[in-house]
């Protein structure tokens, strides 16, 4: 079983020997490594309190390193705090929860969205059998499933591919003037 580590002062005297002798300037330098670490949660857009349990939890991290490291670390203990509290924002933005979902659509919208389907599905009633189903088995399929399937079409049709494109563009320009003559009277 796993002891939780607890810091305590002789573990955070360590951490500012390690940031600097002097014990004033090692106190600034704290100030300084937690202040921007704040900052940079904000451009993460953390909230104050967020970006105070990450500057705590950074350090915390640190200073429990600090007797393993301190020996052996070369460079700014500051960049080592940075590097740590990059990791802590990258796993406090993947513990964020998932961002609130929009509020339901209007009425007017869900109105709209309805009018829309029965329109859609009436202008496609007008069309042939055949190119009801030429029209949706075009639009049935993404990526290169999509692609595939729109060149066995075009050869089981017997035409090339830019003439099956071209069949889909009168289609989809005749459902189009259906749609807008069912929505104005729709609108009415």
């Amino acid at each position: 079983m796993v002891k939780e580590w607890i810091m305590n002062q002789d573990d955070f005297d360590c951490f500012l020997a390690w940031l600097d002798p002097d014990r004033e300037k090692a106190g600034k330098k704290y100030e300084e490594i937690c202040r921007r670490i704040r900052t940079i949660c904000r451009v993460h857009r953390f909230t104050e309190a967020e970006a105070e349990e990450v500057a705590d939890e950074t350090i915390n991290r640190v200073v429990r390193k600090v007797p393993q490291i301190a020996d052996s670390y070369k460079g700014d203990p500051a960049l080592y705090c940075y590097g740590v509290a990059r990791n802590v924002i990258h796993e406090w933005e993947r513990r964020r929860r998932p961002p609130v979902p929009p509020p339901p659509p209007s009425p007017d919208v869900v109105k709209e969205k309805e009018w829309r389907d029965a329109c859609l599905r009436r202008c496609l009633k007008k069309l042939s059998p055949k190119d009801q189903d030429l029209l949706l088995d075009y639009y049935a399929l993404d990526g290169r499933e999509k692609i595939k399937r729109r060149r066995q079409l075009a050869a089981e049709l017997g035409i090339s591919e830019n003439a099956l494109r071209i069949r889909l563009s009168r289609l989809r320009a005749t459902l189009k003037d259906c749609m807008q003559e069912c929505l104005k009277a729709y609108g009415e």
